[in-house]
């Protein structure tokens, strides 16, 4: 199994979070994980990447035309780290706008829970649901339980299930 996975949005979305869920995922399930993330200006709300490789891997980071799957948490993000998808790969965007690839309006959704970074989990939600993702539903919520505070965690299941249930 081997999959090129890039997450982008800006500082405060959770990126790095996200990053480390998927990450967990993979160790969980015995694979190779690579991961790599630039975020010099997050705090003040610039761009942030992270790529993540599972399988055989040399290198954690991902050449133009190279990722499988594009997870944007800023619609602008697209346009920037859109060279980085292969034309067979698959893009998710929070966004309540039609567009390229598949949407949804995770902000709003993360609003409605209380809490708007919680995002990047609808998302996520969303690439499990339509299989685009290496890992299944279940293997999501062991690392979500894993990761995230235990005050947090059933906002973070509620939110990943609202993106697995669209």
């Amino acid at each position: 199994m081997k999959q090129q996975i890039i997450v982008s949005g800006i500082g405060g979305q959770g990126v790095l979070y996200l990053t480390r869920v998927i990450a967990q995922v993979g160790v969980d399930l015995d694979v190779a994980v690579l991961t790599s993330e630039s975020h010099g200006m997050a705090q003040r709300g610039g761009t942030v990447l992270s790529t993540i490789k599972i399988g055989d891997f040399a290198s954690p980071l991902i050449r133009t035309g190279q990722a499988d799957v594009g997870l944007m948490l800023n619609e602008a993000n697209v346009a920037v780290h859109h060279p980085l998808i292969k034309k067979t790969g698959i893009l998710f965007v929070n966004s309540a706008r039609a567009g390229e690839g598949e949407r949804i309006d995770a902000s709003t959704i993360a609003r409605e829970l209380g809490n708007s970074v919680l995002a990047n989990l609808v998302l996520l939600g969303l690439a499990v649901s339509k299989q685009a993702l290496f890992c299944s539903k279940e293997a999501c919520v062991e690392a979500i339980k894993k990761l995230a505070p235990a005050k947090y965690t059933s906002q973070n299941l509620d939110a990943f299930f609202k993106g697995v249930n669209g």
